[in-house]
């Protein structure tokens, strides 16, 4: 007979009779009873009453009963505290029973007993289970740790059962190991700077050898505690692969993805052209297709996985496209996923085959997946240059379908083509309009005004067009109203005689009819441009267009190493650092992979960098928005030199002293590049004043050295927040020049070139001496070191605090913002001379507020004394 009959409901007065059956002197009738007590705890009935009863049965040798009490134990503890002492007796006297199970079964259920008033109770039991003679008891005695240290952290230390954790690392049984590693890392996370799991080519040796031997979950354990060890050499990196290779071939696929995440950590160290690096990457290929033959589930986590792996390497997987085919019984999480990875992977080798599915692709039911098949056309477009002019016909033939939503999403991509590659498929834009009536989502009827203003003089009817747009202004959403507006724009510009009346009403609506800001500030930009400038309107509103690149969709590079580090977790299944989704997450720790062989790149990541010299407050990222629009908007972004500020412009228009319609940032990368000023060895050679004799008569300095101390770099601008572009600097004082000395790192995956730099408004007018000279272009994962003259000459506004910065730089991605402190050291000239009579006015022109005396008693130095 089966236990389900525990479980069917009884007649009222059932505590009372399971209280008598628990006490009964008959060992089958005690075991019935508890039975029944764990069935009714079970279906969620109250049974605490019973507590007293049912501790007493824990005085006996059968394994079964006494397991039953300890599940009934640790439900009821917490709301028992004072009656689960009585169990005490009976924990100390089981982790003495002969009987292994029993020892290992009286451990576990001290750690899961969060009871503070019996832990300390525990110890002793637990210390010597930590050192008992069965592995079984060992493996179980070193979980119960982590448990304990979660309810009362500190009686852990004060009782030495880290040290006896660490040791227990050295065990001869695999799973004692494994499971001590897992006791430590799971401490470690939550006091990260605890460097509990000392690592050591030693303890790694011992790791590798019990990864071997232990159960699928223990090699998981050992597996993401080698992740967090960084080799010395290459030479270790390769000995550590090579014995993590086996795991790619295990059956679970948790200790394959924990296998994938070490690899490719310690992959960053292997020199590229070392013939194991080959060997390596031709290996992780088959245990990731395998994972795809798995439920569907398993099938996605895989892909998310694997989504990371190919953006990192893409070498690994580029001959396994076929694998990533969409099957006509996938769920459409695993087709879109899959969809993503085929364009990651697509090259001119594979593009015809890919092209061929994704058409195929687009004529599916599913509307969400035609919509992305549809895009992923596009993406292959831009990838791809050979395959542009096959991408454009195929979707030309999708247009031709007339398939509302297939339509839409066409004319989206090819604005993205248009950006791409400029003046060369612009003979569909005839069929393009055709389609004009159709567009009913807000994404596709902004893609057709911006092609129809972009191309408003090849397009006969194109005011005719946007006028057709204009009627239901209102009623647009504010994506297509702001395109509307500069389409308009752009159109008065090219054909002004024609469309005078249409730009007054598009400025007229979205000025003064709009409530949306964004709407009515641009409106009134558009308004002021044209009305006093219009050449120069014309330069702004029709600018060149930076082209746009494939890699936009792509993970910030930061973030995808971090990710790296946590593949086989939550964190690579959303694509998000742990701590964007860990809630008070104090153990989340963010990681970085190692550098590359050779490359001497820092493990630690920029956030740990110190920033001691200048302020002990990291530098602050500038926000693009908010309430320092104002004061960067004013930025006069012409090219700064040593010489006298130039004249006002005559223009009547003008926004606190800004050339809205000048060449802004842009008017430096023209300015050309001169050579930069040479630093001058540091001299120490400066005299040293007489102190209080000399006050009046500076004509000996004040003894500063012409080397004067400059404070270490620190990261002005990380990474993350300049789309990979990292600037680190400091300021330093040379042969009487200001330098503004900076270390720019390009960690993004396109060159980056066209630097220029701005600053804004600052309380001793600092600002370039020149422009800022990148010569070369920066290529991705390269550093320059550049010196910037700067001079005092520049507009001055006081900043909070005194020493703050704002700068702008520019380069062919974006314009990006940061603020830093420049130490004021830098601003005192090496002589300190100042005429008597000069010394003396400004001594006057300071306002006697602040002026504070002090009267210094029982002094008796002389003035020849005093430094």
């Amino acid at each position: 007979m089966t236990d389900s009959k525990y479980f069917t409901t009884t007649k009222k007065g059932e505590i009372f009779e399971l209280k008598a059956e628990l006490n009964s002197d008959k060992k089958e009738k005690k075991k019935e009873a508890v039975k029944k007590v764990i069935a009714s705890m079970t279906v969620g009935k109250d049974v605490s009453a019973l507590f007293p009863d049912v501790v007493n049965c824990m005085q006996t040798d059968n394994l079964e009963l006494k397991k039953l009490v300890y599940l009934y134990l640790m439900n009821y503890a917490k709301s028992q505290p004072d009656m689960a002492i009585m169990a005490v007796n009976t924990f100390v006297k089981d982790c003495e029973d002969p009987n292994p199970l029993i020892r290992a079964l009286a451990v576990r259920t001290m750690g899961c007993i969060r009871v503070d008033k019996i832990t300390e109770y525990l110890c002793e039991p637990l210390r010597k289970c930590l050192k008992d003679e069965d592995p079984y008891v060992r493996k179980t005695a070193a979980v119960c740790v982590a448990k304990l240290h979660d309810i009362n952290a500190q009686l852990v230390e004060d009782q030495g059962f880290l040290d006896t954790l660490k040791d227990l690392i050295s065990d001869s049984n695999p799973m004692v190991v494994a499971n001590a590693v897992a006791a430590l890392s799971e401490i470690a996370e939550s006091h990260p700077n605890s460097n509990l799991l000392d690592l050591n080519p030693q303890t790694i040796n011992k790791l590798l050898t019990a990864l071997n031997e232990c159960t699928e979950w223990g090699q998981i354990f050992i597996l993401d505690c080698l992740a967090n060890y960084t080799p010395r050499d290459d030479r270790e990196s390769q000995s550590i692969c090579e014995r993590v290779t086996p795991r790619l071939s295990h059956a679970n696929s948790a200790v394959v993805l924990s296998a994938v995440k070490v690899l490719m950590k310690f992959m960053e160290m292997l020199p590229k052209d070392l013939d194991y690096y080959g060997t390596l990457l031709k290996k992780l290929a088959p245990p990731l297709v395998t994972l795809l033959s798995a439920e569907p589930e398993l099938q996605y986590v895989a892909l998310r996985n694997i989504n990371l792996i190919v953006q990192r390497r893409p070498e690994i997987m580029k001959h396994e496209m076929k694998v990533f085919f969409v099957k006509y019984n996938d769920p459409i999480y695993v087709k879109l996923e899959k969809l993503d990875i085929m364009i990651r992977l697509a090259s001119q080798a594979n593009i015809a085959q890919v092209l061929a599915e994704l058409k195929e692709y687009a004529t599916e039911v599913d509307v969400d997946f035609v919509r992305k098949a549809v895009r992923a056309i596009g993406r292959c477009a831009i990838k791809v240059e050979q395959s542009a002019e096959r991408c454009v016909s195929t979707l030309l033939d999708l247009i031709q379908t007339k398939v509302n939503y297939v339509v839409q999403e066409a004319i989206v991509v090819i604005k993205d083509i248009f950006r791409k590659y400029p003046n060369k498929y612009e003979s569909v834009i005839a069929t393009l309009c055709e389609n004009l009536d159709s567009l009913d989502e807000p994404e596709a009827r902004a893609a057709m005004i911006w092609i129809v203003g972009e191309y408003a003089e090849r397009i006969d009817n194109a005011d005719e067009l946007l006028e057709s747009f204009l009627e239901g202004f209102h009623d647009e959403s504010t994506q297509v109203q702001l395109q509307l507006l500069t389409a308009i724009v752009k159109l008065f510009l090219k054909k002004p005689t024609e469309t005078q009346e249409l730009v007054q009403q598009v400025l007229s609506l979205a000025t003064q009819d709009s409530d949306n800001p964004d709407l009515r500030d641009r409106g009134y930009i558009y308004w002021r441009l044209l009305s006093t400038d219009p050449v120069a309107a014309k330069e702004v509103v029709l600018a060149e267009k930076p082209l746009i690149s494939e890699e936009t969709d792509l993970i910030e590079p930061t973030l995808l190493e971090e990710l790296i580090c946590h593949i086989g977790t939550l964190a690579s299944v959303y694509h998000k650092p742990p701590s964007a989704f860990v809630e008070g997450s104090r153990g989340v720790q963010h990681k970085r992979l190692p550098g590359s062989a050779g490359s001497g790149e820092s493990v630690d990541s920029p956030e740990t960098t110190s920033t001691a010299g200048v302020s002990d407050a990291p530098p602050a990222v500038i926000p693009s928005q908010g309430d320092l629009l104002g004061d960067l908007l004013n930025l006069d972004l012409t090219p700064t030199t040593a010489g006298p500020p130039p004249p006002a412009p005559s223009s009547g228009m003008q926004l606190g002293g800004m050339d809205l319609l000048g060449g802004g940032l842009d008017s430096l990368i023209g300015a050309g590049f001169g050579a930069a000023p040479a630093a001058l060895p540091a001299s120490f050679s400066a005299p040293v004043s007489g102190g209080l004799d000399d006050l009046f008569d500076l004509g000996g300095g004040v003894g500063m050295p012409m080397g004067a101390y400059s404070p270490p770099k620190s990261v002005w601008l990380p990474a993350m927040k300049a789309k990979g572009l990292e600037i680190s600097g400091t300021f330093a004082r040379r042969a009487g020049v200001i330098q503004m000395e900076m270390t720019l790192t390009n960690k993004a995956m396109s060159v980056m070139t066209d630097f220029a730099i701005q600053f804004n408004r600052n309380s001793f007018g600092l600002s370039p001496a020149g422009p800022l000279q990148v010569l070369t272009p920066l290529s991705p994962n390269q550093s320059i070191e550049v010196a910037l003259p700067l001079n005092t000459s520049g507009p001055v506004m006081k900043m909070d605090p005194l020493n703050n910065l704002q700068v702008a730089v520019k380069n062919n991605i974006d314009v990006f913002y940061f603020s830093c402190q420049y130490p004021i050291s830098m601003l005192f000239v090496e002589d300190g001379k100042m005429e008597r009579q000069i010394f003396l006015a400004t001594w006057k022109d300071i306002p006697n507020d602040n002026e504070s005396q002090f009267q210094i008693k029982d002094c008796h130095l002389s003035s020849g004394k005093m430094a």
